[in-house]
């Protein structure tokens, strides 16, 4: 036990300490992540009106690109740099590491590319109508130049948690945010610059965040990173991609499900009383909105991956069982206070980002009530699915990221408004939470008898 307790506080420390420890500068980060994006989104409201808010709605698809590429390689290289660590494997942490931060920036660099050269026909498949379209197009531009930055500061974010840093991980995201908060409204109202001073203020807090990252990468705790370090291994590469691959899958159909919104949204709110851009608009909010309830439920999940898979790793079967049931719980009580906001304030929380016409207040309150009516349940998909990745079981992980979004949202906000008109997307978001929450109960329910079994087998040994 002395041993232990001078090697990693994981292996002994009280789950609940360790999860606050951990989760609190977790979410954190997820907040800031949300909070670029929403800051703007706030700012542009008061400045620019409506279409500024729908165009930062159509390019958000490919901020969850970032956020899912940086969750690939972050959480992969960190799961894999816990699994070792907890069986005393410094050098293959130290690897899993280096080669997951080469990643990044590659990642990084190829989705400024991709996005610079086909920005306009991108941003028109993402939903933007002829109105929309110069706002997303002057926002994304810029905002592109800082992807790579994003990537690998939120990739790397993921390694200094599972090294035992998570303040140093939260400060570093939190600056950034700062830098953006300030800069908002000095770069809109001050200088006049609109659309353009929303990007460069997100970019430079971007950069910031980014170099006191890096920083960190020179002087980690439990291991020591050199050159031989970033020389690609295709085995490493492999193991990276497979215990990243639930929460990027995770964000992809995110991405996925908000193009499609956004053309069904466009598509059915022009054949009704509220046209097209006020769906877009108002979609645009909640989604962000729901994004800062989703970093809570998130930062748990991620905050929880260093200890479970440490504990994995070193066969201590009843702390990751006690830790993954700890997660939940924290989970489901602040959904329960996320669903009380959205069914008692939707007007307050819409009115933040701006004014706009009585119809628009009417669609924004409605939608915000059917949609996110089941967000009390809204916690048990993304713990459940990082749980199963932490403990290195990463198809499951991967189907348990899967179901909400892709097996029951996507299909169902497609056949909905064929009979329902608008209306149909609204009713597809409680339903697929109930279907999802469903599933990820059946599988956690058959793990935990199976962790029971082995913490028995463990203990005859």
């Amino acid at each position: 036990m002395t041993t232990m307790k001078t090697q990693n506080p994981l292996g002994y420390e009280k789950e609940s300490k360790l999860l606050v420890n951990f989760a609190i500068p977790c979410i954190i980060s997820m907040l800031v992540t949300s909070l670029y994006n929403i800051i703007d989104q706030i700012f542009i409201g008061q400045g620019i009106g409506m279409l500024g808010n729908a165009a930062t709605n159509i390019a958000f698809p490919l901020s969850t690109t970032c956020t899912a590429l940086s969750l690939l390689l972050g959480i992969g290289s960190a799961t894999n740099f816990s699994l070792h660590l907890g069986a005393g494997e410094k050098e293959k942490s130290a690897r899993y590491a280096g080669n997951g931060i080469f990643l990044m920036a590659v990642f990084g660099l190829c989705l400024f590319l991709a996005t610079t050269l086909f920005l306009t026909p991108m941003l028109k498949f993402f939903g933007a109508t002829t109105e929309v379209l110069p706002y997303a197009k002057q926002y994304t531009r810029i905002t592109a130049f800082g992807f790579p930055f994003l990537i690998a500061n939120t990739g790397m974010s993921k390694l200094i948690l599972a090294d035992g840093s998570p303040r140093y991980s939260m400060i570093s995201m939190l600056i950034g945010a700062i830098v953006n908060t300030i800069l908002d409204p000095i770069f809109i109202f001050g200088l006049h610059l609109g659309m353009t001073g929303a990007a460069l203020a997100t970019i430079i807090g971007q950069i910031v965040s980014f170099s006191i990252s890096l920083h960190y990468m020179f002087h980690f705790k439990n291991i020591v990173l050199n050159r031989s370090c970033f020389q690609i291994q295709l085995s490493y590469c492999k193991e990276i991609f497979r215990l990243g691959a639930s929460a990027c899958f995770n964000q992809i159909a995110m991405t996925v499900v908000q193009i499609v919104m956004n053309n069904t949204l466009a598509h059915y709110g022009a054949k009704s009383i509220y046209g097209g851009d006020i769906p877009l608009a108002c979609a645009g909010i909640i989604t962000k909105v729901n994004m800062i309830f989703m970093s809570f439920v998130i930062g748990i999940s991620q905050g929880v991956q260093p200890i479970i898979g440490f504990n994995y790793g070193a066969k201590k079967y009843k702390r990751v069982r006690k830790s993954y049931l700890l997660a939940l719980g924290v989970a489901t009580v602040l959904s329960g206070i996320a669903f009380f906001c959205f069914q008692v304030f939707p007007r307050q929380i819409i009115s933040v980002f701006g004014e706009g016409s009585e119809l628009y207040f009417q669609f924004s309150e409605r939608y915000f009530r059917i949609y996110m009516f089941l967000t009390l349940i809204n916690g048990i998909q993304p713990v459940t699915s990082n749980f199963f990745n932490s403990i290195g079981k990463a198809q499951l992980g991967v189907f348990m990221s899967l179901t909400r979004q892709i097996l029951f949202l996507l299909p169902l906000i497609i056949i909905f408004p064929l009979f329902m008109g608008i209306d149909g997307v609204m009713y597809a978001g409680p339903i697929a939470d109930a279907a999802a929450a469903l599933v990820c109960g059946y599988f956690t329910i058959r793990e935990l008898k199976e962790l029971t079994q082995l913490e028995k087998l463990t203990l005859n040994l």
